[in-house]
């Protein structure tokens, strides 16, 4: 008698979970961005968000959270309700690097977020102010070693994928650079082109069209292969620094417990946009596409976390 109730009682979960999902979504959803509007995540999600409201016919609204290097609106999305009309867009720092920057986290980047699809990599491109009297990444080591931390570099936040391919650039050149945080990329582009600080090494989407248009120079991309949009920029690996390669990635995430319905419904149109014209605009920022499942974006999350974890270890930075 119990087991016959008990699987009337999973049919009548079976069928409204069904009917809730097949119905989603059926009022506004915000895409939470855990940065200052003009990163590189900001305008992906701004395209996803674009692409979202006119298929599922439904405002997909981007709120900006920006804050303690993207953990306050990592933390909003994490304790919004799992209803799959709260998600979040995100990078390496919440997700894979902030666990071993910070002593506590107020939400667990594994168990409070269900992956729904990592949707581009995106290397990052040395840029300098143009009044920085350094043409190539030799001239900048030795003006970086003869200037031991004056140079000064900006970054999306502490744990940030340019602070963070910073540190390996300093770990593997043995020069000393002070480090200038922002809450998001855009702002720390801002000042670079003012002067008020001398590099950066930008997220690829961020940093091109200001190359292009002679706003900052761009000394070496951070992956083994050349920049499509950058095409007579060099590798750091190319620049000297063999073996130098450093990525970020963008990825969508929701709140652990949404529907898995709901999941697969968001990932399955991520799928068809990126196969379409999304791509073109992906690439047309200098980001390389993903895609994928969702639990191939989870355990491409946690190996992201395992190799910031060796590097935060070899760069000595002490978790705050």
């Amino acid at each position: 008698m119990l087991t016959k109730m008990l699987r009337c009682l999973l049919l009548v979960v079976f069928v409204v979970t069904s009917a809730y999902a097949q119905n989603y979504p059926a009022k506004s959803v915000r895409i939470i961005v855990p940065y200052a509007p003009g990163g590189s995540v900001d305008s992906v999600t701004r395209l996803v968000g674009q692409k979202f409201t006119k298929e599922f016919g439904q405002p997909f609204i981007v709120e900006n959270r920006a804050g303690a290097s993207g953990n306050i609106g990592t933390d909003s999305a994490a304790k919004a309700a799992p209803d799959g009309y709260t998600l979040l867009m995100s990078s390496s720092p919440p997700l894979a690097a902030n666990i071993h920057l910070f002593k506590k986290l107020p939400f667990d980047p594994f168990k409070d977020f269900a992956p729904i699809m990592l949707i581009a990599n995106q290397p990052n491109v040395l840029v300098l102010n143009p009044s920085v009297p350094a043409g190539s990444v030799k001239e900048l080591i030795e003006l970086a070693k003869s200037k031991p931390g004056k140079l000064t570099f900006g970054s999306s936040g502490v744990g940030a994928s340019q602070h963070m391919a910073a540190e390996l650039f300093m770990m593997m050149t043995g020069v000393n650079m002070k480090h200038v945080p922002y809450k998001g990329g855009g702002p720390a582009m801002v000042d670079l082109i003012g002067g008020h600080i001398d590099l950066m090494l930008e997220t690829a989407p961020s940093a091109i069209p200001f190359v292009h248009s002679g706003k900052v120079k761009a000394l070496a991309v951070t992956t083994l292969q050349r920049s499509g949009r950058l095409p007579n920029v060099p590798t750091l690996d190319e620049a000297g620094l063999k073996g130098y390669e450093f990525r970020g990635w963008i990825g969508l995430v929701a709140p652990a417990g949404v529907p898995k319905e709901i999941i697969a419904k968001l990932h399955d149109q991520l799928q068809k946009d990126i196969a379409g014209d999304l791509r073109k605009q992906l690439d047309e920022m200098g980001l390389d596409i993903a895609g994928g499942t969702p639990q191939q974006f989870a355990d491409f999350i946690r190996k992201d976390s395992d190799m910031y974890a060796k590097l935060v270890k070899a760069a000595n930075i002490a978790p705050r």
